[in-house]
């Protein structure tokens, strides 16, 4: 148990001290039939993170870690929920609960402070990378999760660790995020369902008034005195939009992306728009690494993109090893009997390639 928590703690401070290289980018997408889908991607770029889907049946008995071992906020789940976890199956990122609640975190470094860590208070401290166990696992709404998050301690299990933010969706489509800045947990609506990493949330929501002149399609012509200027390309209405990969502009591509996508009919044809949107913010790897010193062993920075169906109570991923969507229903688990386990993402770690048979 000494060596495992040890395991578990190195894990957290590793994940929390190399932040330049998380870089999550987080739409929400609703269809026609009333279904809302939150999606985001995982980047990492510094190794391979060991990625796992993590079932929890009602009635499991889960604590958190603190600065001083698993001896944090005891709780039981009320509902099952599946999540996706990085590293150790504590540390879930991503996941969804039987309601169709669903909660996710992202990386928020230099911005945010929790509470320090008080040994005489541990029996209500959770770790930040337990929260979204710790919502999925309490609440069916966004309502309930502002009441239960009054009762707890947000804390850092190791201080050189980065500050996360967290965003909810609940089936109804609204989104709330959660940011914790000196000490004081804010939470924000988000009806634009756009989400990065630092700075906070309203100031990426100032930060779009920069880029009121984007329109889609293809610019007029238009003269520059003597001059007629014509496009010289399909898409001129989206010169000035940024293509880097600092949060701002990731947060700025990802809105005009998501306002501009077609609204599709189902809850199932916008899990797949959601992918094909979030293909935009795939990160090389040799981009987050100073020239000559990118992994080989490291596919792509974004290690996996996930979205969850808050009507159908699904989540689907796909990984850097394998772009074919996997789902795993909820509806299907009978959480009153299956066990609390973890399953990595990838059993076999390569793209399967179909071959076609010429006749």
């Amino acid at each position: 148990m000494k060596n495992q928590l040890s395991a578990i703690l190195l894990a957290s401070i590793g994940l929390g001290t190399q932040v330049p290289a998380n870089a999550c980018t987080g739409i929400t997408l609703k269809s026609q039939d009333g279904a809302t889908i939150a999606a985001r991607t995982i980047e990492w770029a510094e190794s391979v993170m060991k990625t796992m889907y993590v079932v929890v049946p009602r009635g499991q008995e889960i604590q958190s870690l603190t600065p001083t071992g698993m001896d944090g906020l005891r709780f039981t789940s009320r509902y099952g929920l599946v999540g996706l976890a990085v590293e150790q199956q504590e540390f879930m990122v991503e996941g969804i609960n039987e309601k169709g609640l669903s909660a996710g975190l992202f990386y928020f470094p230099n911005y945010g402070k929790y509470q320090p860590y008080e040994a005489d208070k541990k029996k209500e401290c959770l770790a930040d990378f337990q929260l979204v166990t710790y919502v999925l696992s309490q609440c069916a709404t966004v309502d309930e999760v502002k009441e239960a998050l009054k009762k707890v301690r947000v804390i850092n299990i190791d201080p050189r660790s980065s500050t996360v933010h967290w965003r909810f969706t609940e089936p109804s489509g609204r989104q709330v995020v959660l940011e914790i800045v000196d000490e004081v947990m804010q939470f924000h609506e988000n009806p634009l369902g756009v989400f990065t990493n630092s700075p906070g949330i309203e100031w990426h929501w100032t930060n779009l008034n920069n880029y009121i002149n984007l329109q889609p399609g293809t610019s007029p012509e238009h003269n520059f005195g003597p001059l007629e200027m014509k496009s010289i390309g399909h898409g001129s209405g989206l010169l000035g939009l940024p293509g880097d990969f600092t949060p701002p502009s990731r947060f700025v591509r990802a809105a005009f992306f998501q306002l501009t996508a077609p609204q599709q009919p189902s809850a199932e044809e916008s899990v797949f728009q959601a992918f094909h949107l979030l293909n935009n913010f795939d990160i090389p790897t040799g981009t987050e690494q100073p020239w000559g010193k990118a992994s080989a062993d490291v596919p792509s920075s974004t290690q996996f993109t996930v979205a969850s169906d808050t009507h159908n109570c699904r989540i689907y991923y796909r990984t850097m090893y394998n772009s074919n969507l996997r789902c795993i229903d909820l509806k299907s688990i009978d959480f009153d009997q299956v066990k609390y386990h973890s399953t990595p993402l990838d059993t076999i770690k390569k793209q399967p390639v179909e071959m076609i048979l010429v006749k």
